[in-house]
């Protein structure tokens, strides 16, 4: 049995009524509750949640799957509240101990007191920006990555409590030219490559030398 747990940071706000990142959750939490082998909780950072809840959340998952816009090339502050809170009411219990360095040395090993080792995370965002902004000569983002541009700070920070990251999958140009049934279904091959396919290919192996 594997533990996902879900965030929608798909904050409603102005003129974003996060409905591309709520049908994110809504599929996800329908797609696990319909395949054996997983138990699934879900957050929505526009509902009342308890911090420490929270944690126990973190602490009870295998794999969180965070799904969030993009706002001015970064997190809606909703989420972002959402992340200072609950990381902080993890600290020394379950989410991270330390920065990781000593006071004997204190210029090496930044980044190491985490305490989520063990544990996967599956990043997807959503753009306005088309996905050639990133690939092409002379475009906004200089061809960088969502990942290794943008939302590289997102990924230590989840470096930083021990987690490892899975393929991420990005969804652009959501705002003037969405095509959800097609996102939807690249979304779902995306979820069977990374937790169906591969559990069958291990189980294949363990089968060859049992």
């Amino acid at each position: 049995m594997k533990n996902i747990f879900v965030i929608n940071g798909g904050q409603v706000f102005g003129h974003s009524g996060g409905r591309f990142n709520k049908t994110l959750l809504d599929a996800t939490v329908n797609y696990f509750e319909n395949n054996a082998g997983f138990e699934v909780r879900h957050t929505d950072i526009n509902k009342p949640y308890d911090a420490k809840q929270e944690v126990e959340n973190y602490k009870w998952a295998d794999v969180i799957i965070y799904h969030t816009p993009v706002w001015w090339f970064s997190l809606p502050h909703g989420f972002k509240q959402y992340i200072d809170v609950v990381f902080t009411e993890g600290h020394q219990n379950g989410i991270y101990k330390s920065d990781g360095r000593s006071a004997a040395n204190p210029t090496v090993n930044y980044g190491t007191g985490g305490m989520l080792h063990g544990k996967q995370y599956l990043l997807t965002t959503s753009w306005n920006a088309p996905k050639e902004a990133f690939t092409l000569p002379g475009e906004f983002f200089n061809e960088r990555s969502v990942d290794e541009g943008v939302l590289f700070g997102f990924h230590r920070m989840n470096a930083f409590t021990g987690m490892k990251p899975l393929e991420s999958i990005h969804f652009h140009d959501v705002e003037k030219n969405a095509d959800i049934i097609k996102d939807l279904d690249r979304y779902r091959q995306h979820l069977d490559k990374l937790f169906i396919n591969n559990n069958t290919q291990h189980e294949h192996l363990l089968n060859r030398t049992a």
